[in-house]
């Protein structure tokens, strides 16, 4: 997990459920406000990351799925 991009996803995921979980209990409103402001730019901002992060790869559609046996995709080529 050298990447940021994966970090910042975690983060955010973790971030929405716990959100939704203190949305459930009785935490008061204005805390409740508070975190949904942080969470919609944090939201907004990691989509961006994400759209925007330099990740390369060699791979492509030829090498079809890591799990997926070569043979079985060279069979339905031909």
């Amino acid at each position: 997990m050298k990447n940021f991009a994966i970090k910042l996803v975690w983060f955010t995921t973790i971030y929405v459920f716990v959100f939704a979980g203190l949305c459930q209990t009785n935490v008061a409103l204005p805390v409740i406000m508070t975190l949904y402001c942080v969470g919609i730019p944090l939201i907004l901002f990691m989509v961006y990351t994400v759209l925007h992060d330099d990740y390369k790869t060699t791979k492509t559609f030829k090498d079809w799925y890591g799990d997926h046996p070569m043979e079985t995709l060279e069979k339905e080529e031909n």
